[in-house]
């Protein structure tokens, strides 16, 4: 950043110092860390002070940094699995309603406000591209970006068949449905890596946008679906009032979606790790949620669980995904870890 002609490219500088500022993140909590750790060595050296009068107040000082020692470290640990090629880029994420009509539909919205309330916890913006409306309740499909620092990182977790045990509200017999939903998790790839589209590959279709009626209702043809027909990936996207950026938006989403797909043909086998969806269907289930007759919500990839349903379902699934980040990391997968004092 210091070389002459630095702001020569404007672009290219913006670039340098957005990895300047990520790289500065990533160390500066270590550095703090470290201070913190210090800190608590001084309050020890204080305790073994020979007629020290202060000692309970210093012990209880010393507990109350230790705890918070203890929740930071755990939070670095986490940090540094994420050390993917884009664990660091947006998330563009896809929600599928599965066979069940109404309720499978209803689910899916529900797993639409999970994730959305998940991102605004954790400071993530989230940016409908295309939805769906299911015909009676709830959504058909959704695809989402979510825009934050390490979003794929962590969202990538998400990637599988997701099932839903309860009495259904659509029933009149009140009785117990089971219900899937598909989970797609792509990472927003930067402008700077190459993917080819020929534009002969490509179908390019133009409707009306959907709303809620009323002056909701776009007037013109301005939503795209975009046809890769090589690998038959659709995208859509319907969130702007102009066909360009419509078009825009959704060619940025298929040269990700393309790209993923090429990644995924050259790492076959990483597919465990990586996290296949499946059919929507039994036994390819990567979480179930139960609300009848009993509550709990259960990873089936690494066993981790909870009865909190209403807390999951209101965002509260870093639990599941730092799980399946440390069952994941070749450090701790199948092996107990080491730790020095």
């Amino acid at each position: 950043m210091g070389r002459p002609g630095f702001w020569d490219a404007p672009e290219k500088a913006r670039k340098t110092i957005g990895e300047a500022n990520r790289l500065k993140r990533s160390y500066e909590p270590l550095i703090d860390y470290r201070k913190k750790l210090e800190d608590a060595e001084t309050l020890l050296e204080l305790l073994d002070e020979p007629g020290e009068e202060d000692k309970e107040a210093y012990e209880s000082e010393l507990e109350k940094v230790v705890g918070e020692l203890i929740r930071e470290i755990e939070n670095l640990e986490i940090t540094s699995f994420l050390s993917g090629p884009h664990d660091a880029s947006n998330a563009i994420m896809s929600i599928h309603s599965g066979a069940g009509g109404t309720e499978s539909c209803d689910w899916a919205e529900m797993l639409f406000r999970m994730y959305s309330r998940w991102a605004e916890r954790v400071g993530y913006t989230v940016e409908v591209q295309d939805l769906q409306e299911g015909e009676e309740a709830g959504i058909s499909r959704v695809t989402f970006r979510i825009v934050g620092e390490n979003a794929y990182g962590y969202a990538k977790a998400e990637r599988g068949v997701h099932r839903l045990v309860r009495i259904s509200p659509f029933d009149s017999n009140q009785r117990r449905h089971t219900s899937f939903c598909a989970v797609d998790v792509i990472a927003e790839i930067d402008d700077d890596i190459e993917v080819d589209i020929n534009d002969d590959d490509l179908r390019v279709d133009t409707y009306r946008s959907s709303g809620k009626g009323g002056q909701h209702v776009n007037k013109t043809d301005s939503a795209v679906r975009l046809t890769h027909l090589p690998t038959g990936i659709v995208v859509a996207c319907q969130n702007e009032r102009s066909q360009m950026k419509n078009k825009a938006t959704a060619m940025k989403i298929l040269k990700s979606r393309v790209y993923e797909k090429m990644q995924d043909e050259k790492r076959a086998e990483m597919e465990k790790f990586y996290g296949d969806k499946g059919e929507m269907g039994w036994g390819n289930q990567i979480r179930s949620y139960v609300f009848q007759p009993y509550q709990m919500v259960k990873d089936l990839r690494t066993g981790m669980e909870t009865g909190n349903v209403q807390e999951v379902m209101d965002g509260g699934i870093d639990s599941f995904i730092h799980a399946w980040l440390r069952a994941g990391c070749p450090l701790t997968r199948n092996k107990e870890v080491a730790v020095e004092d």
